[in-house]
């Protein structure tokens, strides 16, 4: 299974009037771990971009157990649970505060989609090759 980590620094401007993370800003957050996760992978989302192939949000699911607030140091932990196939792939994350207290978990499925016609495309090789070693 692959797993990656990032850190992430709640801004003022992130929090509602009740002093809690917006909770749309979650999706951001995500975000940010899945590129960083292929970043360390040595997959470039720009470079991918530049040979035509994107990747929308199909599907996201998130549950909000506890409020992440102003200042918190939160751990982004994303994993891909199952060898990704065919044209999809589906991250888990997990939110935590410095205390590592869960605050949130979510999931997002992710298309490959020519930006030229606009059609769901394979996983690319060079992602599989990357991902492979992470899967027995």
């Amino acid at each position: 299974m692959f797993q990656s980590e990032v850190q992430i620094r709640v801004r003022y401007s992130e929090t509602d009037q009740m002093g809690y993370v917006y909770y749309g800003n979650f999706a951001a957050y995500y975000e940010v771990a899945r590129t960083e996760a292929f970043r360390s992978l040595g997959i470039s989302y720009k470079e991918m971009e530049k040979e035509g192939i994107i990747m929308p949000v199909l599907e996201m699911r998130t549950k909000y157990i506890k409020p992440a607030r102003y200042d918190d140091l939160l751990t982004v932990k994303v994993q891909v649970k199952n060898k990704p196939h065919g044209t999809r792939i589906v991250f888990h994350y997990d939110v935590l505060n410095e205390a590592q207290e869960l605050l949130n978990v979510g999931e997002t499925t992710l298309v490959f989609v020519d930006v030229k016609t606009g059609r769901p495309i394979a996983l690319p090789q060079s992602i599989l090759t990357q991902m492979d070693r992470y899967y027995n």
